[in-house]
């Protein structure tokens, strides 16, 4: 085949596109079906990658099914802002040992409104109980001195009922002073707690 055969060939051979650049993986989202309605949560694997994965592990070993809502916090200055609790409320047999501590500070998370965070005691005993907050709490954030929560994802759908959670009876009492008050009279079941994508 001679030159002009070959350039004529080649003039006509379709051109290929450019190949697409690679798709990032969509934020994994989690939804919690629970008895006053459903909470998907969407979660920040590349920030927040070691307090992720541990949610994920219970959620994977459905370690969160059948556990409930059992805290909510108000504000005192507006009720309808503040943080509700779930998980495994504490209950050693069915925890995984507790996860490094990833600060606000570090992951450049924040506390908004919808913002999903884990519960814990000391710095480093996170296990399997998180909360939501309901209104911005940018208090709970890292700060000099002070270690903060460590944010690891938002409320995607469901805002309504996490309110609807936060505005539930609570008994007059508590454990401690942190918690006075804020212990719901009928928790609400987190019936299942699955992967959605």
């Amino acid at each position: 085949m001679n030159r002009a055969a070959v350039a004529l060939l080649l003039a006509l051979a379709p051109v290929a596109a450019p190949a697409a650049p690679p798709r990032a993986d969509p934020a994994p989202k989690v939804a919690l079906v629970t008895s006053a309605g459903t909470i998907v949560v969407a979660l920040e694997p590349q920030r927040a990658p070691i307090t992720t994965a541990n949610f994920l592990r219970y959620v994977d070993a459905h370690k969160l099914d059948g556990t409930t809502f059992y805290r909510a916090a108000r504000a005192k200055s507006d009720p309808k802002r503040g943080l509700i609790q779930g998980g495994i409320d504490h209950n050693i047999r069915n925890s995984f040992f507790p996860i490094a501590h990833e600060p606000t500070s570090k992951t450049g998370l924040h506390h908004e409104d919808g913002t999903i965070s884990m519960a814990r005691n000391d710095v480093g005993t996170a296990m399997g109980d998180f909360f939501i907050c309901v209104g911005p709490a940018r208090t709970l954030d890292a700060a000099p001195g002070y270690p903060g929560y460590a944010a690891f994802g938002h409320v995607a759908r469901g805002m309504d009922v996490a309110r609807r959670i936060l505005a539930e009876p609570t008994y007059p009492g508590g454990l401690s002073i942190e918690t006075f008050g804020q212990t719901i009279k009928r928790r609400v079941t987190i019936i299942s707690a699955r992967r959605t994508n």
